[in-house]
């Protein structure tokens, strides 16, 4: 039998760094769950509810390098002189967002504390947990954006994208003829037009949809939807990201993100996208595209996010149904109502059909 020399105990961590390791773990465990509940149970998420309990489980991973002999050993739950020590405003939540704002506050002071005790050691699990506290930042930004684009956006589900027409006028006319017909969103969408016309289109279509509550989208240009004020901005997977793009138009107007793919949704979602145009779904009088994600997809995305989707490419109302039995209550459609021989009567059509569906 080989006699080992004891630990020099001045090199090893005292005591109360296992108790504040021991308490912060638990802390950010149990954050993370009330968390996890909110997003799957109350949101019914997959994408983020997975995110977090896949955070859950790493920092479980994580906290398991550590000696749990000497973590339980330094738990003074009985003791804990701060146990008593609480504040009024820790029992008061008011809604479920509430909740869940609170616990992830709760969880990301827990993963820095975390973080600076675990340094005496292990810098490894210091870094683990910093990179741990990252992710949920990410995660509470894309459930922000998702509980306040799902309320801006609760009652839009009829979104068309308008060109600039061959001058002013007809453009005035047909923008209030979708609007009379009951659209909730407009997107004025114009590659041909010089950026002074276009910018004139904007601002003209600005003073029509802010007198009527609707919603103005400037496809693709962050910088004219700030000039013309517009609700918020378009962007296709080859512009702008939406990090670029909130720089320009800063925290208030809407971001949307044109998705291809369950993966580009899912990336869209977690870079703070407001909403997610998902699609093409068939083939498009107006925009040509090289293959079709199709149906399936729309089925894919409704199966675990949440944000705000609006189905597009080649939507019309005979296949409408398709969209709506995939889970899809929103679209996004442009031909099908700018074609009509009545884009006021075909919008409250489609509006007819949509509210149906609820």
């Amino acid at each position: 039998m080989t006699n080992e020399p004891s630990p020099d105990p001045a090199q090893e961590p005292s005591t109360p760094i296992w108790r504040i390791l021991d308490a912060n773990a638990n802390r950010a465990a149990e954050g993370l769950r009330v968390i996890e509940d909110y997003l799957r149970f109350a949101l019914d998420d997959g994408l983020l509810s997975g995110g977090v309990k896949n955070l859950r489980h790493d920092l479980a991973e994580a906290i398991s390098t550590l000696p749990s002999r000497e973590l339980h050993a330094a738990r003074e739950s009985q003791q804990d002189v701060g146990a008593s020590l609480a504040t009024p405003s820790e029992y008061r939540r008011e809604s479920l967002p509430a909740i869940a704002a609170a616990n992830f506050k709760r969880a990301e002071q827990s993963f820095r504390a975390l973080e600076e005790y675990a340094k005496p050691v292990s810098v490894e699990l210091a870094r683990k947990m910093e990179s741990l506290r990252y992710r949920l930042y990410t995660l509470e930004k894309a459930v922000s954006s998702l509980e306040q684009a799902g309320e801006r956006l609760a009652d839009c589900r009829l979104y068309v994208l308008l060109d600039g027409r061959v001058d002013s006028r007809a453009f005035e006319q047909m923008a209030n003829q979708l609007i009379a017909g009951g659209a909730a969103i407009l997107q004025l969408r114009d590659k041909r037009l010089s950026d002074r016309v276009l910018l004139e289109r904007a601002l003209q279509l600005r003073a029509l949809t802010r007198a009527a509550g609707v919603l103005f989208i400037m496809n693709d240009r962050p910088d004219l939807a700030v000039l013309s004020q517009a609700d918020g901005v378009h962007l296709g997977q080859d512009e702008l990201t939406v990090k670029q793009a909130r720089t320009i138009v800063g925290p208030q107007r809407l971001i949307g993100v044109s998705t291809h793919s369950l993966e580009q949704a899912r990336t869209a979602v977690l870079e703070g996208a407001d909403y997610i145009g998902v699609g093409p779904t068939f083939p498009s009088t107006t925009k040509q595209f090289a293959s079709f994600p199709g149906v399936d997809l729309l089925r894919q995305v409704a199966a675990e996010i949440r944000l705000p989707a609006y189905a597009i490419g080649g939507i019309t109302l005979d296949n409408l149904d398709q969209v709506q039995a995939a889970g899809f209550p929103r679209v996004a459609v442009s031909g099908a109502i700018l074609q009509a021989s009545s884009p006021q009567t075909a919008a409250a059509q489609w509006r007819s059909r949509l509210a149906a569906n609820d």
